[in-house]
């Protein structure tokens, strides 16, 4: 039977953000993190990072790095006793140089590709699912996917918030402060 999921977007929510994380030692979990994560795992909710890296494309880096650095963001939440279920990233973007990263996809967020396939693969109902992010377009993702799109005020989210929401066609379900309010949010919608 299908169950909801967290997705979240990986820099700037749940790593501090840096800009382009072109070495392994630039990624940093952010603040409460770990333990937000774990609050979700231990109530049985799948969490999903699914994450725009267009670096590779951009050639600031290899996409090998992109790998390595997703395992060491791992490392450091199951350090304190968090995990994900599944990983995600689209490396494409049109008009790059690198001919195999040049496309138009539908993976780039907000176009469903990654939560599509993370649904297929791990069984997960996207109606009753959220997306969580730093960006618009993660709270876009999140109403693309018919489930609930949730503006964080971490790494973009607050200059996101003060200088485009006059341009944004719907407001996002909840504009947190953190991941702590996050998670009250998720176990509050979903009765735990």
């Amino acid at each position: 039977m299908s169950q909801p999921a967290v997705f979240f977007d990986r820099d700037g929510t749940l790593s501090r953000e840096v800009g382009y994380v072109n070495h392994v030692r630039r990624i940093e979990a952010i603040s409460g993190g770990p333990e937000a994560v774990r609050r979700l795992n231990d109530a049985g909710i799948p969490v999903v990072i699914v994450s725009n890296q267009a670096g590779a494309a951009r050639g600031y880096f290899p996409q090998s790095l992109i790998d390595e650095v997703n395992a060491e963001l791992s490392r450091q939440y199951e350090l304190k006793g968090a995990h994900f279920d599944a990983i995600y990233y689209c490396p494409h973007l049109k008009g790059s140089n690198v001919p195999e990263f040049d496309v138009e996809c539908d993976c780039r967020k907000p176009k469903t590709g990654m939560v599509d396939q993370a649904a297929a693969e791990l069984d997960l109902d996207l109606w009753n699912s959220f997306m969580v992010g730093d960006k618009y377009s993660d709270a876009q993702l999140g109403f693309a996917m018919n489930g609930k799109g949730i503006l964080v005020m971490t790494g973009y989210g607050r200059g996101e918030l003060q200088w485009f929401q006059e341009s944004w066609d719907r407001m996002p379900d909840l504009i947190a402060e953190d991941l702590t309010d996050v998670v009250d949010y998720v176990l509050k919608n979903l009765g735990l």
